[in-house]
């Protein structure tokens, strides 16, 4: 018997609360282009391409989402760019704790869902960087 071949993320929800401002923010400040939602769908939601078939959905709501460590992250060929990008924004970046071979920060959307901005220089090796052990 064979297991579940998972093989990669397909998309990512969060919710929003203004369409307007998510708009301005996801297509105008981030870059992502905006493609037309599934026809069978009967409420408001914005959905963007994100490259290889993966896709983020913007789910309107009446209130924002509960703010916590909960985020999504998009790579970036070049992070000291991407820090100067969303500084011409006057968008705050948050600083975050190490991962070996990377460079990273958190921004936050209008309803305040958190975005991690990241560049691997190497990628990620367990054998090399990882834990010694699981969690328990």
């Amino acid at each position: 018997m064979s297991g579940l071949n998972v093989t990669q993320l397909d998309h990512c929800s969060v919710l929003i609360t203004d369409l307007a401002k998510a708009r301005a923010f996801y297509a105008g400040v981030l870059g992502l282009k905006e493609i037309p939602k599934p026809k069978t769908f009967d409420f408001v939601a914005l959905w963007f391409q994100l490259g290889d078939g993966q896709t983020l959905h913007l789910l309107q709501k009446s209130a924002p989402d509960t703010r916590s460590p909960r985020h999504f992250a998009l790579r970036v060929p070049d992070i000291g760019q991407a820090r100067e990008h969303f500084r011409g924004h006057k968008i705050d970046i948050q600083e975050t704790g190490p991962i070996p071979h990377c460079d990273r920060f958190f921004v936050s959307d209008p309803d305040g869902n958190r975005i991690e901005i990241i560049q691997w220089i190497e990628y990620y090796d367990p054998a090399i960087s990882g834990a010694g052990q699981f969690d328990t």
